[in-house]
């Protein structure tokens, strides 16, 4: 149970994080440019920023207010300049076919931004089709770090204006309040406890992820579990990395029931469980038959129109029953050579419902990458953190945690998640995260964050 130090913590962070957040203004309509302030020139194929990387404008990683990447929208006649808040005078432009900054005084800083719709824009230099873009993906590699400046395909030239402070609106009722619109606790490697059983073998096992039995996390607040499950001759089994020489393992059912039981005695309260999944269909289609009830509180999005019609309220899933969203980390491809897709039997296919940063902050010691980018852009794999489509917007899973749980490093970054959330994740995702996932939720108060990142909405 929280402490009343916590809680008041907690109430305080509230209060402090929506005052941050709330700006004066309005926010601009969909096919309207933005008002005049301070934004992210952001690609709607990557979700990476430009930055100004001396002289030369890049696409980089999201980086908050690090990296040169903020830049102050401001109108010039009929055209607009973009000033980087770090070097007044000097402004996003163009030197021949690449994007470079340039005085803000020079023919080559207005740009004449155009609405495209779904809130994007292009940035073209004024009278001509020369259009603001990133350079094309070359096959088995990323979208090049220069930007270029010329004739360009609709996508690679499309930009959202995303603004570093964004105007927030107040958390609607609880009855009213949509999935999306509500954050989540989530222990990351949950299992990995050393309590309900080992985890990893002897060495690994000295550093556990969370120090609280699984049926104590739920007790706790956690909502969102992260589990990873290995194949063996008995089934479906946590473990990390590998079950070889792991003692005391335990089943996926084990845990699966715990939080069944758990949802059955707790009927407003709604749980997501996200799996690190390398077994094969048939083992985990086994698996989840062996949990008595679960079938009665499945949530199966696919099967409640909600790519059409957006995310039912919270209110909505706990009147129909449904209170355990389930995902893998396995991709339809992968599963569809085997003829049996998971989500034939309620299992959600996450890069179909979700954006999720990069699972890493770093190493255990030393200074933190907050850093804030796609956990599926690589060579293979573009679905930058903005994704959208039409009536649906993608649940956020936001990482923050690093490669080694120590105790000291956990604590101190623990404290800083609603920073990060609000100055780094939020506007590189141009979501609030619907999950915090971390590393000794005992530890630095995450729940704190958890409850000021409720106080509010974002737009």
């Amino acid at each position: 149970m929280r402490t009343p130090h916590a809680l008041l913590a907690a109430s305080v962070a509230a209060v402090a994080l929506a005052a941050t957040v709330a700006a004066p203004g309005r926010a601009a309509g969909a096919d309207a440019v933005p008002p005049p302030g301070a934004y992210y020139v952001q690609s709607a194929v990557t979700g990476l920023n430009a930055s100004d990387r001396g002289g030369a404008v890049e696409q980089h990683r999201p980086r908050g207010d690090e990296d040169r990447q903020q830049w102050r929208l401001r109108v010039q006649g009929s055209s607009h300049l973009l000033e980087n808040t770090d070097a007044p005078g000097s402004c996003l432009g163009r030197t021949a076919d690449r994007a470079r900054t340039v005085p803000c005084g020079s023919a080559d800083a207005p740009w004449t931004v155009t609405p495209v719709g779904d809130g994007r824009f292009t940035l073209a230099a004024p009278g001509t089709d020369r259009r603001l873009a990133v350079a094309p993906k070359p096959a088995g590699a990323v979208h090049p770090a220069p930007l270029s400046v010329g004739a360009a395909p609709d996508d690679l030239a499309a930009w959202y204006l995303t603004p570093v402070v964004p105007v927030t609106s107040p958390m609607p009722p609880p009855d009213r309040r949509t999935l999306d619109q509500v954050t989540f606790l989530t222990s990351h490697n949950a299992y990995a406890n050393g309590v309900d059983g080992g985890f990893a073998p002897p060495f690994v096992n000295l550093f556990p992820n969370q120090t609280r039995g699984i049926e104590r996390q739920l007790a706790d607040g956690v909502r969102g579990f992260m589990l990873d499950i290995h194949q063996t001759p008995d089934g479906a089994i946590l473990c990390h990395n590998s079950c070889t020489l792991v003692s005391r393992p335990v089943a996926l059912w084990v845990d699966l029931q715990r939080i069944v039981d758990f949802l059955r005695s707790h009927p407003d309260q709604f749980v997501t469980v996200f799996l690190e999944d390398y077994v094969d269909q048939e083992v985990l289609r086994a698996e989840l038959a062996r949990v008595d009830g679960l079938q009665d509180v499945l949530y199966r999005p696919d099967r409640t129109g909600v790519r059409q019609n957006g995310w039912p309220t919270m209110a909505e899933l706990a009147a129909a029953g449904h209170r355990l969203l389930i995902f893998t980390d396995r991709t339809r491809a992968s599963d569809a050579a085997g003829g049996v897709t998971r989500d034939t039997f309620g299992v959600m296919y996450q890069r179909e419902w979700t954006v999720e940063n990069h699972w890493s902050m770093g190493p255990g010691v030393g200074a933190s990458d907050w850093s804030c980018y796609s956990r599926w852009y690589d060579a293979g794999t573009t679905l930058p953190l903005t994704r959208t489509e039409p009536g649906f917007r993608p649940l956020f899973v936001m990482n923050h945690f690093r490669d080694v749980p120590l105790a000291s490093t956990v604590g101190t970054d623990n404290a800083k998640l609603a920073d990060r959330a609000r100055r780094f994740c939020e506007p590189a995702a141009r979501k609030k995260p619907t999950y915090l996932a971390v590393d000794r939720y005992d530890l630095g108060d995450p729940a704190a964050a958890v409850a000021a990142l409720n106080t509010y909405t974002y737009p």
